[in-house]
């Protein structure tokens, strides 16, 4: 018996990386697993990774899943990705809200098999023997555009999605929701700015930031329905092909496999206790629950 057993569950950016993870990590303790993401075939032989793909790991140890092709940019696809998870799985008492906008870049349209064109001033790949700062975009090299999408595809997908299942949440007395946020949403800290050897993220981190303030306010709203809301950040860098795509370099590094771990733990998170939290994975893990400092 899994901790998640009879429980239906939302994973939104699941064909790669931590959100992959996620969703195996729910499926094996019993939850039934929307897979939601854009890729159904790989675009990037940098981003590797399908719906398709992780339906099919969790379906051959046992697990239950159903692939949904969504845009988060796309308010349609918000509401038809709720409603065919609903239709296929039944109501939803757990929403992870993991999609990010990282790399750029988009998958083909269905049906078109053909890769995107590179949008003007991509990077280049980090080669491995690249120097340790980061090849992050900087304020000045992030367009207004790009910066919107970090907004459209985090915070404000998250706020349209948490809506949508909430009443499903209501209907069976409980409930949780789960925003995977970032270090990056503290970057650069105050300043003056002795050191400048690392980069920021305006686009990233700032929707990461407006994430966690939706996070509490969710809570406060949520807390007497019997839904947790927080959210979850790792503690040390995790090489996903998302970090991998701009950076190969970090001193130390978490697993996927515990960050799953830790969502568990939140996605079981008695409202009473454990509600409007940001915190780091490992805190979850050891059960500590300290507020996450980068």
């Amino acid at each position: 018996m899994g901790t998640l057993d009879g429980r239906v569950a939302v994973v939104t950016g699941a064909s790669r990386g931590l959100g992959k993870a996620i969703a195996k990590g729910l499926a094996a303790e019993g939850a039934a697993v929307a897979v939601v993401a854009r890729t159904e075939q790989v675009w990037d032989d940098r981003l590797p990774g399908t719906i398709g793909e992780t339906v099919a790991e969790i379906e051959a140890a046992g697990g239950t899943a159903f692939a949904i092709r969504a845009d988060l940019l796309d308010r349609a696809d918000r509401v038809r990705l709720v409603d065919e998870a609903r239709a296929a799985l039944g109501p939803i008492t757990l929403l992870v809200n993991n999609a990010a906008f990282t790399a750029p870049g988009r998958p083909p349209a269905p049906g078109s098999g053909a890769r995107p064109p590179k949008p003007p001033g991509t990077p280049p790949a980090v080669p491995t023997t690249s120097p340790p700062k980061a090849n992050w975009p900087t304020f000045l090299s992030t367009p207004l555009g790009a910066y919107e999408r970090h907004f459209t595809i985090g915070p404000l997908a998250a706020y349209e999605l948490m809506q949508m299942v909430v009443p499903d949440m209501v209907d069976a007395g409980y409930g949780a929701i789960v925003n995977i946020t970032s270090g990056a949403s503290r970057m650069p800290g105050d300043g003056p700015f002795p050191d400048r050897s690392s980069g920021v993220l305006a686009g990233y981190g700032g929707s990461k930031a407006a994430l966690e303030h939706l996070t509490r306010c969710a809570a406060y709203d949520l807390v007497d329905a019997g839904i947790a809301v927080n959210a979850l950040s790792p503690s040390k860098a995790i090489l996903t092909p998302g970090v991998q795509y701009y950076s190969k370099v970090f001193e130390d590094v978490g697993s996927d496999e515990d960050f799953a771990a830790a969502v568990v733990v939140l996605a079981n998170a008695d409202p009473d206790v454990i509600t409007g939290k940001v915190v780091g994975h490992l805190d979850v893990l050891d059960g500590s629950f300290r507020p996450y400092v980068y």
